[in-house]
């Protein structure tokens, strides 16, 4: 049986792997100071610190700098001890970790994989009892040196496979929070819940038996129909973006649950949020209104595209659809809507001549239900990329190929 240690108590950590001459103030000085080196030059110079490989030092800056922007509470701390930079990638955002500790309540968690810690920090803020397990010793140790540095008392750190401690443990929680390993042995990106570690789908059995609650963390790349086919009890979706990049897609799994899913969508901007949201069912059910192009032309953002809401977030908005297949939507009326908003100076039909009496040679670029990529548009036509235009080449109503000329409001 794999052995289960508890690593909430600092001396414990440090008779362990981490090297604690990183945390000597001088040392972090260095670190903080060649923030902005080359990390070749750091790694090839000789260390200026007896005990302390280069390897170390390029690490602690490289995962340090990754922390800026992504984790600027764990950048903003003093004798934070950082992982390989791979963690830091692989770990929630600060945006996104704050954004589930709005999903979950109660006053118990278990983070299943927790790696880093960031998501068990955050629960740690709202949750009373909070049980991190990560099974790869350097890491658990690195989360539980960081969670005392950080305040948060009251996360219990284990170095072990969660699953296993499911399994030899009766305890139970208010709800799990699993974000499986998304790498493969040969360390590839991998995104079916089969190929992750834990394998969840496998485990549910287990897992409804210590909860009823499960909130699930997988990569956006997971076809929405198939993560509903793999699991069980499967009550919201979360698509969550920060700038229109979609970050995480999140299962909230309820024991028991049979009734219609609803998909909840946001989109973290600069000073602001967009949502949105639907049940599956409806969307199905919905029929679009189409139209050629009027005056304004609305891009859904990015979270609402992956959630699929092509139908009802037209008709919500009082929108024309261009195409049944072009998620792209057209009005007489500017309205506040959740994505991209354009004016469409001209449409013109998609041929050379057409094009040449635009007069562009830059241009941005976006290609829906159109047969060019916008790499081969660029290349036929000269069209370098930039500027303040935006060329939409689409599939209209009428089956015709067509070119928005537009200006973003």
């Amino acid at each position: 049986m794999p052995k289960i240690r508890l690593l909430s108590d600092l001396h414990i950590i440090y008779s362990l792997t981490l090297n604690k001459k990183l945390l000597n103030t001088g040392v972090q000085s260095f670190i903080n100071e060649n923030l902005n080196a080359d990390i070749v030059s750091v790694l090839l110079k000789k260390s200026p610190f007896e005990g302390i490989s280069p390897k170390e030092l390029a690490q602690q800056i490289e995962s340090r700098k990754k922390c800026r922007s992504k984790l600027p509470e764990w950048y903003n701390t003093e004798g934070i001890y950082y992982p390989r930079k791979i963690n830091i990638e692989q770990c929630s955002s600060q945006i996104t970790a704050a954004y589930k500790t709005e999903i979950i309540d109660g006053k118990s968690v278990f983070d299943l994989s927790g790696g880093f810690g960031v998501d068990s920090y955050f629960f740690s803020r709202k949750i009373a009892g909070v049980w991190h397990a990560e099974i790869d010793e350097e890491l658990a140790e690195i989360a539980a040196y960081n969670f005392k540095k950080l305040g948060a008392n009251n996360i219990h750190s284990l170095n072990t496979d969660g699953t296993v401690y499911l399994k030899n443990n009766k305890q139970k929680f208010d709800w799990i929070y699993i974000d499986p390993s998304r790498r493969s042995e040969s360390h590839k990106k991998v995104y079916k819940l089969s190929d992750c570690h834990p394998d969840v789908a496998a485990h549910l059995d287990l897992i409804f038996s210590r909860t009823k609650n499960v909130l699930l963390k997988t990569s956006p790349l997971l076809d929405i129909s198939a993560g509903i086919a793999s699991l069980q009890f499967v009550w919201e979706i979360h698509i969550v973006a920060i700038n229109n990049e979609v970050k995480e897609a999140l299962w909230l799994l309820r024991s028991g649950f049979n009734g219609e899913i609803t998909i909840k969508t946001i989109n973290f901007l600069r000073n602001s949020k967009q949502q949105f949201e639907f049940k599956i069912n409806t969307e199905k059910k919905a029929v679009s209104s189409l139209s050629n192009p009027l005056k304004f032309l609305f891009e859904p953002n990015a979270a609402i595209m992956k959630a699929g809401a092509f139908k009802l977030i037209g008709n919500q908005f009082s929108l024309n659809k261009l195409h049944e297949h072009t998620h792209l939507y057209t009005s007489d009326h500017l309205i506040e809507f959740p994505g991209r908003r354009f004016e469409i100076l001209e449409n013109i039909p998609y041929n050379k001549k057409a094009l040449k009496s635009l007069g562009l040679n830059k241009a941005n670029i976006s290609v829906r239900n159109f047969p060019e990529s916008v790499a081969s548009i660029r290349k036929k036509f000269k069209i370098k990329d930039g500027g303040t235009t935006y060329l939409f080449f689409i599939n209209d109503c009428n089956n015709e190929y067509r070119v928005l000329l537009c200006s973003r409001l």
